[in-house]
């Protein structure tokens, strides 16, 4: 399969040839999204982990794949040509969130998959350090929680009693929308994390595990563990237009091995307008009620 990328062949590789066993997979959707997914995939370019790790970009655009842009498609190159084997599919009809990330998870035999969203820029350490974390901690995900650096200067001190710090290993934990858990949550808002983590002072190089009732846009899986967890089957049970599919995933997952967000957070949105504007039917609300 291939495409025409600037007037050259852009060659997109096989399924059979990506799905080999390595240490990570970095599994990235994506839709009508050419300028932001050239940045996302140039952090990608600037990880210092020294590792080489398989990238999948499942397209969904309606129009050209977003990766025909020469910025991205020259960030693609890039990638190959530091040793990092890209996959390139696109990915239609669409059938949902759910789907399309069921479809990526079924592209990876890798111990870890991180599920990137296309609207996220990493600092060069972070691949490195969640990998480093997932280690240590043993638990279902990790992840960095992007900030929206638009809020920089939206102080809100009365979310940051929502921070909880994980204390050794995380443990398993079984809650829902009732329970007080759920307000962790608000940690996420606007420049919340940002600010709570200028407050902890984290020595350089180091990091810190916190609880989470979910995270979103960059999590890296143990990828056995979420499987076994059912990922993201559950699609078919959910109308194509839906939220919150990582939820479902997570909470599953934090109910067998425990899970938690990392600070300082390596990731930045790009605050690009969203492209789930239908939130009607949240995942979770259906699969596990």
């Amino acid at each position: 399969m291939t495409a025409t990328v600037a007037g050259r062949p852009l060659d997109l590789g096989e399924v059979e040839t990506f799905g080999r066993q390595r240490e990570l997979d970095i599994l990235v959707p994506t839709a009508d999204r050419a300028a932001e997914l050239a940045v996302t995939l140039a952090g990608l370019a600037a990880q210092d982990t020294g590792a080489r790790y398989g990238i999948v970009v499942s397209d969904q655009s309606a129009g050209a794949a977003s990766w025909s842009h020469p910025a991205a498609a020259t960030m693609v190159r890039v990638l190959r040509r530091s040793g990092h084997t890209v996959l390139l599919r696109r990915h239609l009809p669409r059938r949902g969130l759910a789907e399309h990330r069921a479809f990526l998870l079924g592209h990876s035999r890798a111990d870890y998959v991180l599920f990137l969203d296309d609207d996220v820029w990493l600092e060069p350490p972070a691949v490195g350090t969640m990998l480093a974390a997932i280690k240590r901690l043993r638990c279902g995900f990790v992840g960095n929680f992007p900030h929206g650096l638009s809020y920089a200067d939206d102080h809100r001190p009365q979310f940051h009693g929502f921070f909880q710090p994980w204390e050794g290993t995380p443990d398993p934990e079984d809650f829902g929308p009732s329970d007080p858990q759920w307000h962790r949550a608000r940690v996420h808002d606007a420049a919340n994390l940002l600010h709570i983590t200028e407050k902890l002072r984290v020595p350089p190089g180091e990091w810190r595990a916190y609880k989470v009732a979910w995270l979103g846009a960059c999590v890296l899986y143990d990828r056995a563990k979420l499987t076994a967890a059912g990922g993201y089957d559950f699609w078919p049970q959910v109308p194509p237009e839906h939220a919150g599919e990582d939820i479902v995933a997570q909470l599953r997952l934090l109910r067998r091995h425990g899970g938690a967000g990392l600070v300082p957070s390596r990731a930045y949105h790009l605050e690009s307008p969203t492209t789930v504007t239908d939130r009607r039917v949240e995942c979770h609300e259906v699969v596990l009620r």
